[in-house]
């Protein structure tokens, strides 16, 4: 054990860090296996284990911890993957290699390809797992050093559509908003977010204001979800639309503001651009049209939109259910605009709050981790962002035009496109659509490498080459939440055998390829200072951090210029009215609804939603491993209508088959009239690994956002039958 893991561990106060599960960012005190006056926990497997709590210090969640992460102290040995594993084929058994040896693969691989093919066919695959060092020594290496833009993230299935949103209305990506205004709105409007269970601790900040108001005016909320969850349990008003309807329902609400004259013309007028084209639009989209096209009574859109009149600060608040749609930017947009007809934003309490998924795909997007970013909020298509980037980074030429997307760099595996699809800290064949797809295009790949910190992942059984990773928890980092604030997470424990930081692997891989100034980097803190020094002038501005000064003075939100005070600010942009767009105005966007990219027909008369359970993470790496949390979710459960039952010839309990145009699986049927009719929901994180395989994401089509290119994980055609 290192002199500084000793100390560590012998320490009475608890430690501080960041939760590595959701965006909402908790923060965590860890707590050593032999703090005084606590008896030692231990794993499944007998080892001592860290125990984790709330931080009552941490502004993002003043104490409050969910099960996942209660309990994360818990996953952190088991099932580890402690040195690298090679194998030419895939028909061969995985065997320990030196990572001299892996290094050599991957040199002769990139060299082989760069001779041959060119950049565009090497691709990496990363993750909101990473530290904000992970993502960025990765851009420098794959958009710098290799000149490739093609390195996508798992934010792409995420956040993407927040991030085309956000930058199309206002001109930058960027949440406005900040978890204050949850405790200062007077109308919570959560649509596409079932937040019990995904964003647990921010949803309690919500309801415990609900349970103690005095006045319904004090705090309305509002959820739109076709499903009855402990969401909508605990809502003044529950719009159970069709699935594929948001941007209608967003329509019809500025429809009904536009005839009240419930309008912020100073705000418009001073403020925004594009509103008589987006007037014009809302025109069309009456009550009675709305509501028969969503599936409600136009008296509930009429209370909707009359609730948000009166709002003194409205917040609106979305995730997956907006994001992962083929209108998912054109939804972002619509909500924004309901924003600015009506002034609400960049003051207490308002503003449109998109809640992030990964715990650190806040970081990731201004580390540029996705395929047409730059760090600092910077576009690879931009000719003076890429020459900032060349000129700091001493590297380049960077190409002009983005990268390939993560369902591109499938599709290009799939005709022989690539030669090297390296995936890390993350899962896709379990998150990604049309699986069965995605696994024949890795058998094609001539080198599939997988970072990762766990054995035996569905994603490892397609690679060649297992590098394995020390995860959150064994390496320095920082990592950035919703509210765009910035945690330090210390390494407290030794990293098993021979697990390497990503982002030391993309470093040492730099300097084997002969660049040796631009990697030879000595620690994580040196890695974040080039870091947040690019960001300087730029609206994601964390030019003033430090993992000294974040270790010193605790999180801190971003702008965050050099010489800013720690612990000042408001915590919102945009509370001047200007925005970073040529004109300093936001714009009105004028989209048309279209509706679902596969809606249910005769032969699929059903729409298939997904999402998660409240004990889970993702694709079960690390819950999977705790009998607590199985226990709480001990398999997936498909959820159906009573009429829709009836109509399958399912009974409650039995085992269905679930049918689309891409494949088929089996789940026991929960029936609940919770759930509209012709809508059935089954939870996305039981991939081929596990007991109970269920890989729901085979079932979904791979049709996404024009804008954002999000898949529209959300809504699949299917048909229901008893199994067998």
């Amino acid at each position: 054990m290192s002199t500084h893991l000793a100390q560590v561990a012998a320490m009475d106060p608890p430690l501080r860090s960041q939760c590595p599960y959701c965006g909402v960012g908790c923060g965590l005190e860890l707590l050593p296996p032999a703090a005084k006056g606590r008896a030692t926990l231990r794993g499944q497997d007998g080892t001592p284990v860290w125990g984790v709590r709330g931080d009552r210090h941490h502004p993002s969640n003043l104490g409050q911890v969910c099960i996942k992460g209660a309990t994360v102290g818990q996953t952190l040995d088991n099932g580890r993957l402690t040195c690298p594993l090679y194998r030419p084929r895939l028909d061969l058994p995985l065997q320990p290699v030196s990572w001299d040896r892996a290094f050599t693969i991957l040199v002769e691989r990139i060299r082989s390809t760069l001779a041959g093919k060119g950049p565009q066919a090497l691709a990496m695959y990363g993750s909101g797992q990473f530290h904000c060092e992970d993502y960025y020594v990765a851009q420098k290496l794959l958009k710098g050093a290799l000149g490739t833009n093609n390195f996508d993230a798992n934010s792409r299935l995420c956040m993407s559509s927040a991030v085309a949103g956000y930058t199309r209305s206002l001109g930058s990506d960027g949440p406005p908003c900040c978890y204050e205004d949850l405790d200062q709105c007077d109308v919570a409007f959560l649509i596409g977010a079932n937040m019990a269970d995904c964003h647990p601790v921010l949803f309690q900040r919500l309801a415990k204001r609900r349970r103690k108001r005095r006045h319904k005016r004090d705090l309305q909320i509002i959820v739109v979800d076709p499903r009855q969850t402990a969401t909508s349990s605990a809502a003044d008003v529950h719009l159970a639309i069709r699935p594929g309807t948001d941007l209608v329902l967003l329509h019809g609400i500025g429809h009904l503001l536009l005839r009240q004259t419930a309008l912020d013309f100073d705000f418009i007028e001073g403020c925004t651009d594009g509103f008589f084209a987006y007037a014009k639009l809302l025109q069309d989209w009456t009550p009675n049209r709305v509501a028969s096209i969503c599936g409600i009574s136009s008296s509930e859109l009429r209370l909707v939109a009359r609730l948000w009149v009166r709002s003194r600060a409205a917040l609106s608040l979305w995730s997956m259910g907006v994001n992962q749609s083929v209108e998912g930017t054109a939804t972002v947009s619509g909500l924004i605009n309901l924003h600015l007809l009506t002034g609400q934003m960049g003051r207490p309490g308002a503003g449109p709050f998109s809640l992030t998924g990964q715990p650190n795909a806040m970081g990731g997007r201004e580390a540029g981790g996705l395929a047409h970013l730059l760090p600092g909020y910077r576009q690879v298509s931009n000719p003076q962002h890429r020459a900032d980037l060349e000129a700091r980074w001493k590297l380049g030429p960077i190409a002009a035009q983005p990268g390939l997307n993560a369902w591109q760099q499938i599709e290009a595996m799939e005709t022989g496109a690539l030669d090297l699809w390296w995936v890390a800290a993350t899962n896709p064949l379990v998150s990604m659509p049309q699986l069965e797809k995605v696994k024949a295009a890795m058998a094609r790949c001539p080198l599939v490498v997988v970072s990762e910190a766990y054995s035996n992942t569905e994603t490892s059984r397609y690679a060649h080459l297992v590098l394995p990773a020390a995860q959150w928890s064994e390496k320095d980092g920082v990592m950035v939440n919703s509210e765009r604030r910035v945690t330090f997470c210390p390494e407290f424990r030794a990293a098993p055998g021979e697990a390497r930081a990503d982002w030391q692997v993309f470093a040492e891989l730099g300097r084997r390829l002969g660049f040796v100034e631009q990697f030879s980097y000595g620690s994580a803190a040196e890695v974040y200072g080039e870091f947040v020094a690019l960001s300087a002038g730029r609206v994601c501005d964390a030019s003033g951090l430090s993992h000294d000064l974040l270790r010193r003075e605790g999180p801190q939100q971003w702008p965050f210029p050099a010489g800013a005070t720690p612990g000042r600010g408001s915590g919102r942009l945009y509370e001047k009215g200007t925005f970073p767009t040529p004109t300093g105005r936001a714009r009105f966007m004028v989209d048309q609804p279209g509706g679902l990219a596969e809606p249910p027909d005769r032969t699929f008369p059903l729409v298939l939603t997904t999402g998660r359970y409240l004990g889970h993470w993702h694709t079960m790496t690390r819950t999977g491993q705790l009998e607590r949390l199985r226990r709480l979710h001990p398999e997936p459960l498909l959820e159906v209508n009573p009429v829709d039952a009836t109509v399958a010839g399912l009974a409650d309990g039995a085992v269905a088959r679930i049918r689309s145009r891409r494949g088929q699986v089996t789940a026991r049927v929960s029936i609940r009239d919770q759930i509209r009719p012709g809508t059935v929901f089954l939870p996305m994180h039981w991939g081929g690994s596990q007991d109970d395989a269920c890989e729901v994401n085979d079932l979904m089509h791979a049709l996404g956002c024009p804008i954002s290119q999000q898949p529209e994980l959300k809504a699949a055609a299917v048909q229901l039958a008893p199994a067998g």
